[in-house]
C-alpha cells in the first residue's frame, strides 16, 4: 500500500508541471522608428494606434481642438567592462585590474495628430542617440 502511494506521488509530480499551463509568455513590444514608419498610416483610427503603440505619454489638443498624442521615450544603456591581468614569478606576483563604463542614451519622440473623426491626419517622429 505504501509503495502504491509513492508511485502515485511520483506520477503526480511528473504530470503537475504540464497542468499549470506552463510559464506565461512575456511579449516585448518595443516602440521603434521602424514600427512607426511601417505601421502607422494616415487615416488610421485612434483605437488602432493605441493598440499598436500603447498609451501615449501626453494627450493634448491643437488650435482647432483636435487631439494630438505624444509618445516620448528615453532609454539608457550602461556597459561596465573589467579587464584583469596577472603576471608573476615564483616569488613575486603582480595583479592589475582595469575597469571602465560607458553610457548611451536614446530618445524617441512620436507626435500623432488626429482629425475631427479621430483618424490620423499627420504624424512625425524624431530619434536621437548619444
Amino acid at each position: 500500500m505504501k509503495r502504491s502511494w509513492i508511485v502515485l506521488g511520483l506520477c503526480l509530480v511528473a504530470v503537475a508541471p504540464g497542468c499549470t499551463g506552463g510559464q506565461a509568455e512575456i511579449k516585448e513590444d518595443r516602440l521603434t522608428v521602424g514600427k512607426v514608419q511601417g505601421e502607422v498610416k494616415v487615416g488610421m483610427a485612434a483605437s488602432q494606434v493605441a493598440e499598436l503603440l500603447g498609451s501615449p505619454n501626453i494627450v493634448t489638443t491643437d488650435e482647432k481642438r483636435r487631439e494630438v498624442w505624444i509618445y516620448d521615450k528615453v532609454s539608457t544603456d550602461r556597459v561596465d567592462t573589467a579587464r584583469s591581468s596577472f603576471a608573476g614569478i615564483i616569488i613575486v606576483g603582480a595583479a592589475a585590474r582595469d575597469s571602465s563604463s560607458s553610457t548611451r542614451q536614446r530618445t524617441l519622440t512620436i507626435i500623432i495628430k488626429y482629425d475631427e473623426d479621430k483618424k490620423v491626419r499627420d504624424f512625425a517622429y524624431n530619434a536621437t542617440q548619444f
